[in-house]
């Protein structure tokens, strides 16, 4: 008897403790227009902050509530292309504005937030923040003044084009009679001292449009602005046209969305898919060596990775085919090529300021695997001979620059790997090999659509896949799993990433390690077994490779959690970079990992021509149907779709062919 009610008692507290954080996981809401939105209802105080990006600027947005129901903003605008001394990865111009520092608003004749600007602890007109919404723009609705008949609509948004980002006012009268609005003038530029400007002089201008004093009728409205930007030398100040920024800016958010959509009976994914989408598109910025895609996170800008771009996002943007980022794509390979040299000495990890710099500082991380695994991948998806031509250069040179750093174990050796020592990686790491592996086999298969020689690359493979069993497979904690290097004793959260490139053999110890407590926290994989410390970009690797190795049960139940907890928790709406460091950023390749989750793991799509990949779906149990539309990929705009079909089989319509398959088999299919 006191075995049950213990067992009771524990299974209370459980389904207890699973409502509260579920709690905790509704603070955000799905709209019907695919928006998402905060609703306040005493629940606050709270504070987050989000990125948004045009071809010019990006806008870092710290908004929040406080406790009486009063929004905190705080703003910082940065300019990619406007670069500072010393010219290094972070140096580009940026500029932080509190609420205190903004012109003054009256409302017949009283100050809003009188609080901010005088320090007192009176407010004659307090504000009610009654709700906050995110869809590529920031909305935040108030109510002013104790009679709330003033309804104060504010909306934050990057220029699509322009080194300039907006804060738009409309305040609407909900009252009976007519009340007086105004917005003081503000024009005021600041000015950094030339030697300290890289390409100066620059400028940095916060101004106002339409500012005075209006009468507003009741029912009717009054807009203001104030604007950010930059201008460079003697340049004119920028003419800004409100509306037409709001327009494009919300063009590019309609363009972004209309590509790849996906489609499942799960609102939540669809919806987590679509602002994926929009954060790892819209860091694209317009440099003077072209499209250049950037992380953000106020620090890298106008720069390149071999993982974020070439490993992470350049081969879903093959997939999305929006041209900027396909042009930003090609622009980030171009410039590692430059970099190949006859005594093969490594490429840098990174090249930074416009092209100015380049930062190495921790060696060679496995880069040359990053770039080879990415490019390779890309080059076959985009279906472009001719661009995968240009490619075909460096693939090459990095795979012979892996090969002649394969050591006698038959792995790869390099000096650390994209954590950059964090956390240690040995002599050789798993990630590089198995990055490596996978590269290898595009490479054979890129070769036969260049017609071209592929040397030894299928027979390199193939000893690969066994030396990468032999040397990194081991029992790690009680999981016939891998050690991530060759002293490792304690789990690590990047064994999935062989399960991404088709290394299966150690497949049922590795999901159960990732999947235990010993990685799984919260917020998804743990850098290393015991540490608080997580990179959302191996969780994002975990949830591809798991659904790739068939187990799809179990990864869907993590990919809607981690999906809830990003779009709809306590800080949203994108995936993150890590934590502690950087607060959680929302670091744009990140949202490329997140879709591709879909695209080869979900749906199990792998390029294997110009024209043709192999797609091996993993329909969950309880759905009917799912589809990838408008994908933008092998020479084509296509749709594919996936039905179930009686017991065992799907229906997979591809192009308008349809296929009829077993579940969990691979289905080969050509669009010529």
């Amino acid at each position: 008897m006191k075995m049950i009610l213990r067992k009771r008692i524990m299974t209370g507290l459980l389904l207890l403790s699973n409502c509260v954080y579920a709690q905790t996981l509704d603070r955000w809401k799905i709209q019907p227009d695919g928006s998402i939105i905060w609703n306040i209802a005493g629940n606050t105080p709270h504070y987050d902050h989000i990125e948004m990006a045009g071809k010019k600027v990006a806008l870092w947005l710290q908004y929040g509530v406080d406790s009486s129901g009063a929004s905190v903003i705080t703003r910082t605008i940065i300019f990619p292309t406007f670069r500072m001394v010393p010219n290094k990865t972070e140096t580009a111009m940026m500029y932080t504005v509190k609420d205190d520092m903004l012109p003054r608003f009256f409302v017949n004749n009283k100050l809003w937030k009188q609080d901010v600007y005088n320090g007192g602890p009176v407010r004659p007109l307090p504000e009610k923040v009654s709700s906050v919404r995110h869809m590529g723009i920031t909305s935040i609705s108030s109510v002013l003044g104790s009679d709330h008949q003033i309804e104060l609509k504010r909306s934050f948004f990057p220029s699509d084009n322009q080194p300039l980002a907006l804060e738009q006012l409309v305040f609407i009268n909900h009252g009976s009679q007519p009340a007086t609005i105004e917005m003081e003038d503000m024009q005021q530029e600041r000015t950094p001292a030339e030697s300290r400007s890289s390409n100066g002089p620059l400028h940095f201008v916060m101004n106002t449009v339409g500012a005075g004093q209006q009468q507003v009728s009741p029912g009717d409205s009054v807009r203001f602005v104030i604007a950010y930007s930059a201008r460079r030398g003697n340049e004119a100040p920028l003419s800004i046209n409100p509306d037409t920024e709001l327009l494009a800016r919300k063009s590019r958010i309609a363009g972004i969305l209309s590509l790849l959509q996906l489609e499942t009976p799960d609102t939540l994914l669809n919806t987590a898919f679509n602002f994926a989408k929009i954060r790892a598109t819209e860091s694209i910025y317009l440099t003077k060596g072209g499209y250049l895609h950037g992380p953000g996170g106020l620090r890298y800008y106008a720069a390149i990775w071999a993982n974020d771009q070439a490993e992470y996002v350049n081969p879903f943007f093959a997939f999305l085919g929006d041209s900027i980022a396909l042009n930003s794509a090609m622009n980030s390979y171009r410039w590692f090529a430059k970099f190949m040299n006859p005594d093969y000495k490594p490429i840098p990890s990174s090249i930074v300021a416009e092209g100015d710099g380049i930062w190495h500082g921790a060696k060679d991380r496995g880069d040359m695997a990053m770039i080879a695994y990415g490019a390779s991948r890309y080059a076959l998806a985009a279906g472009n001979a001719d661009s995968a031509r240009v490619l075909w250069p460096l693939i090459e040179w990095c795979l012979e620059y892996l090969h002649k750093n394969v050591n006698e174990n038959g792995v790869v050796q390099s000096d650390s790997d994209e954590l950059e020592g964090r956390f240690p990686a040995g002599k050789a790491n798993l990630n590089t090999s198995a990055l490596y592996y996978d590269a290898l086999r595009s490479a054979v298969l890129l070769a036969g659509q260049l017609k071209l020689p592929a040397r030894d690359y299928k027979e390199r493979a193939d000893l690969l896949r066994k030396n990468i069993d032999h040397f990194f497979g081991a029992n790690v904690e009680g999981f016939d799993t891998y050690r991530y290097y060759e002293e490792n004793k304690v789990l690590r959260a990047w064994i999935a990433t062989p399960l991404t490139t088709g290394l299966f053999e150690r497949k049922e110890g590795t999901i159960a390690a990732l999947f235990s407590p010993k990685l799984w926290t919260e917020d998804g994989l743990a850098s290393q077994a015991g540490d608080k410390t997580f990179w959302d970009r191996s969780t994002l690797y975990a949830l591809r490779g798991v659904l790739a190795a068939g187990e799809t049960a179990k990864a869907m139940d993590k990919l809607r959690y981690y999906s809830q907890r990003r779009l709809l928790g306590e800080h949203v709406p994108y995936p993150v970079e890590a934590y502690p460091e950087g607060n959680q950023r929302h670091l744009s390749a990140e949202s490329g990992l997140y879709c591709r989750i879909y695209t080869e793991g979900l749906f199990g799509m792998r390029p294997t021509g110009f024209n043709s990949f192999e797609c091996t779906p993993r329909l969950p149990a309880t759905w009917d149907h799912m589809a990838l539309r408008s994908i933008h990929a092998f020479g084509k705009i296509f749709n594919l779709e996936v039905k179930r079909k009686g017991t065992g089989k799907l229906l997979v319509i591809a192009n308008g062919k349809e296929y009829t398959i077993k579940e969990g088999a691979t289905l080969s299919v050509n669009l010529k």
